[in-house]
This record gives structure tokens, C-alpha cells and sequence, in this order.
């Protein structure tokens, strides 16, 4: 009887726990459920052999978020709306919940692994400590979690390679890395609030592009023009959706970057001299 009356309390708690489960899933944030950007997957490369590489260039670009095409982007720049994230705020989540490896900001050869918390300390964030005046001329020492702050990413740096493939004679390019590059106020010492600090830049890390593909692939940026055709952000990468300018290309010179030679305008017109000999180099391979 004891065993009738539990079998019974099982199935009365396990067929409740169904009404409200269905009850909770036709709750949706419009009028369809989205399955199709979840279950993505990144378009698989093409097999490249080293005997067909006739040519290749590597080539690094500072995407800026700030400009309209590349909003999507940057926003939402401070927490995340529903399943949408910035770009810096879905590395951070895949950082952490996904096992996605990244590397040190100074080493673009994906060498030195970084952990999470020194991420966290890169982008402003983790546990902070500073000293706070309780009385007139008495500091205390208090420690604090800071937040990261992802919206001060206003800039990236790609670094990618340009290659004519023999076998299927086409100049392609293929994303190698990503860094986000923070903006901020630097702190005074001896000043109550840093808006009269020095702005500076600083690197983050460096994400593996080829390893980071599936997650891209899995979240969606903002379409201004559709709502419903939801792109990720692999489309963007993939199709080239985004605007930038050429900051270095390999060189005998230790790699240097153009602003290390030209500067203000003569820097942006080698930045275009370098994007323009790449088109030309393809042009040319054909006879019309």
C-alpha cells in the first residue's frame, strides 16, 4: 500500500512538474521559437596544401567599433540583452563557460594560454583593492569586486592572411586571431577620480579565430533592416560585413607597424597602398 501511495505521489509530482515546465515554454519574447542560429555550424574550410600556397601575405587590421557598419558589433555595450551579446561580451561567456583559450596580449603567435581572471583583470574587472580615507588622514586597505567593463573595447585588431590557392585559383583570405583593444582613463595616483587622467590603450588578449568559429556561429548580432533574418557573427567575419584599415603587414623590418614610418594622412594612404597592392596582385594574374 505504502509502495501504491509513493508511485503515486511520483507521478502526480512528475505530471505537475510537466504543466508547469509547457507552461514556461510557451512563454517566448515573440511568436516563434528560435532554433536555427543555436544549432548552427561555421562553413568548413576548404583543404589547403602547401604545395598550392602560390603566394601569401599576412596582414593585420584595427577594426573600430564606433563606425555605424561595425555596431553590431559593439552592441549592447554594457550587459547583455536576452541572447544578445557584443562581441567582447560573448568572448568573455565563452572564456568562462565554454573552455575557449585564449592567449597573452603581447604574444600573436598563440603561445602563452591566459585564465579567466586575468581576462577579467585586463577588461577592469575582478578583485580590486584601494585604499579609502575613514578618517582625516587614516587609509584602510579595501578589497572589492569590480565588474568588467566590455563597453570600453571600442576597437579590435585582426590579424589574417591573404593566399592565392593554385588549385582553385582564388585569392581568399582566412581570419588567424582577434584582439580586443581597451580605451580607457588611466588613473591618477593621488586624484580622487580618473576624469582628468590620460586616455590610453591597452590590449586584452589574443582568440584564436579557428577555435572561437562555433560560438560565433551559434550567437546572433542585430539586423537593422530584418528582425528576422538574425546574422551571427560568423556571418559577418565570413562575408566581410565590417569595416577597417590595414595597421601592419609582414616585413624585414621586425614587422613593423605602418605608424612606426608614415604618419597621420601618410599612414592612411600606405594603409590603402598595401590594401590596393593585394587587389592588384589578383587583377593581374589574368589576361583580358
Amino acid at each position: 500500500m505504502r509502495r501504491l501511495i509513493f508511485s503515486l505521489s511520483l507521478l502526480i509530482f512528475a505530471f505537475s512538474s510537466t504543466i508547469v515546465n509547457a507552461q514556461e515554454a510557451g512563454v517566448l519574447d515573440g511568436i516563434y521559437v528560435k532554433e536555427n542560429v543555436p544549432a548552427r555550424k561555421p562553413i568548413p574550410y576548404h583543404h589547403l596544401r602547401e604545395a598550392d600556397m602560390m603566394w601569401t601575405k599576412k596582414i593585420q587590421r584595427i577594426l573600430n567599433l564606433r563606425e555605424k557598419i561595425n555596431l553590431p558589433l559593439y552592441y549592447p555595450s554594457d550587459k547583455p540583452i536576452g541572447s544578445r551579446y557584443s562581441l567582447t561580451q560573448l568572448i568573455v561567456w565563452a572564456i568562462e563557460n565554454d573552455g575557449l583559450m585564449v592567449y597573452s596580449p603581447d604574444d600573436d603567435e598563440f603561445t602563452t594560454p591566459m585564465t579567466y581572471a586575468e581576462v577579467l583583470e585586463k577588461l577592469g574587472g575582478g578583485q580590486v583593492t584601494k585604499q579609502i580615507e575613514v578618517e582625516p588622514d587614516y587609509f584602510v586597505d579595501t578589497t572589492y569586486t569590480e565588474d568588467p567593463k566590455p563597453q570600453e573595447v571600442e576597437r579590435y585588431l585582426m590579424k589574417e592572411e591573404w593566399y592565392f590557392d593554385k588549385q582553385r585559383s582564388k585569392l581568399e583570405v582566412r581570419i588567424i586571431g582577434l584582439c580586443p583593444i581597451r580605451r580607457y582613463i588611466k588613473e591618477v595616483e593621488g586624484m580622487e577620480d580618473a576624469t582628468g587622467g590620460e586616455k590610453t590603450s591597452s590590449k586584452v588578449c589574443w582568440v584564436y579565430y579557428p577555435a572561437a568559429r562555433s560560438v560565433f556561429a551559434n550567437h546572433e548580432v542585430f539586423n537593422t533592416k530584418n528582425d528576422a533574418e538574425r546574422r551571427t557573427f560568423e556571418d559577418i567575419f565570413f562575408k566581410r560585413r565590417f569595416s577597417s584599415f590595414i595597421y601592419q603587414t609582414s616585413n624585414v623590418y621586425n614587422n613593423r607597424i605602418i605608424q612606426e614610418y608614415q604618419m597621420g594622412l601618410d599612414a592612411q594612404l600606405e594603409s590603402e597602398k598595401i590594401k590596393d597592392f593585394i587587389f592588384k596582385f589578383e587583377h593581374d594574374l589574368w589576361e583580358y
